[in-house]
């Protein structure tokens, strides 16, 4: 890699850390060249050369909020072993995650869901591919809890609609409140279905 490319790829990545902060609070549309290029010490158009577009910038960011949560969360918990142990090490990893502020608005995607899913494009199906991405890994550990005989056959879909909501009401109300008193009241829900850790 030559040192112009090195460089390219340095300003990049200093962007998309302030976009994925800025977006989790002011909303993917709220990124604009401009604000970024200052935040990040660019120029505009040296900003605007790395992302071509808005909507370019709004699916990088996307896709640099997905790395981060896959580093903070996914990662860690697949250390554990499949079924009941990996998805409670999901769980409390989500938790640490939305509690501890990665991203200073709380969950990027819980917020990301809520500005994009009643629009249309590219953006939005970024948005909802993690989402799924997320719903799917959680109810694939679910199953193989069932299949290992950890917890009683269910429904696994209802069990991933409710467990995502405990989860994401308590960062709304945390965000809202300046408290981390949900995230207990959530820990707690959670054991009501999958038992004490």
């Amino acid at each position: 890699m030559d040192g112009r490319a090195a460089r390219g790829l340095k300003s990049r990545k200093a962007v998309l850390t302030e976009a994925v902060n800025m977006a989790s609070v002011e909303g993917l549309e709220g990124l604009s060249i401009g604000s970024l290029a200052s935040r990040a010490t660019l120029s505009k158009s040296g900003v605007a050369v790395l992302f071509g577009s808005k909507e370019q910038l709004q699916i990088a960011t996307v896709d640099a909020a997905r790395d981060i949560f896959i580093k903070m969360v996914i990662a860690p918990a697949l250390e554990a072993a499949p079924g009941l142990a990996r998805l409670r090490a999901l769980l409390d990893a989500w938790i640490s995650y939305s509690r501890d502020r990665v991203f200073v608005g709380g969950c990027f995607f819980s917020a990301a869901s809520a500005e994009w899913d009643s629009k249309s494009g590219p953006v939005r199906e970024a948005v909802e591919q993690v989402v799924l991405d997320w719903h799917s890994l959680l109810g694939s550990q679910i199953e193989a809890a069932v299949n290992a005989g950890e917890i009683p056959v269910v429904n696994v879909d209802q069990m991933v609609f409710e467990t995502t909501a405990f989860l994401e009401a308590a960062n709304a109300r945390s965000l809202l409140t300046g408290s981390a008193e949900s995230y207990i009241s959530a820990k707690y829900a959670l054991t009501r279905i999958y038992g004490e850790w």
